[in-house]
């Protein structure tokens, strides 16, 4: 495990697993949150962030969290390990809300400077929609992935006892 992309719908703690592997593997973590987003929630271009991306995958070691579709088909070329967090969408909705409370006002550390914790309508549609519009399609690419390991995990009771699990020395 030295290339891990986790997916999954906002608020599934894609980020919050990405740090704590990142503990017990010693591999550095990139937010995609965190290179899209510039202060005041202003997105970069198209080309900044392919750029960005294409960089950071050339490395040999790094855990990758974020959707982001249109660039998913490269970074599961570049990865050997692919966690999928599969979890129901009221699942994610209380992980958000839950997210916002704690951190409404303050920048997250997986966000850029400049973009503090806030309550968005769009996004809990996105996030209520998600597992319509995304799940199948992650299924498919993934049941192609046969030389990546693929974990998929449907609760966060089942992905701690994975990250449990893991031992480094």
């Amino acid at each position: 495990m030295n290339r891990v992309i986790i997916i999954g719908c906002g608020g599934s703690g894609k980020s919050t697993l990405a740090r704590n592997l990142s503990k017990k593997t010693s591999l550095p973590v990139i937010h995609l949150d965190k290179i899209f987003w510039k202060e005041g929630w202003v997105n970069i271009s198209r080309e900044e962030f392919n750029a960005f991306l294409k960089e950071e995958l050339k490395k040999d070691k790094w855990i990758i969290d974020g959707n982001y579709d249109r660039t998913l088909k490269e970074r599961l070329k570049a990865c050997d390990t692919v966690i999928y967090l599969d979890y129901s969408r009221i699942t994610c909705i209380c992980g958000v809300i839950k997210r916002t409370l704690l951190n409404y006002g303050k920048v997250r550390p997986d966000m850029s400077e400049g973009c503090p914790e806030r309550f968005d309508m769009e996004f809990m549609k996105w996030i209520w929609n998600f597992n319509k519009n995304h799940r199948d399609d992650f299924y498919n690419i993934l049941k192609a992935e046969r030389e990546k390991s693929v974990y998929i995990f449907n609760n966060r009771k089942d992905c701690n006892k994975f990250l449990n699990s893991i031992n480094v020395d």
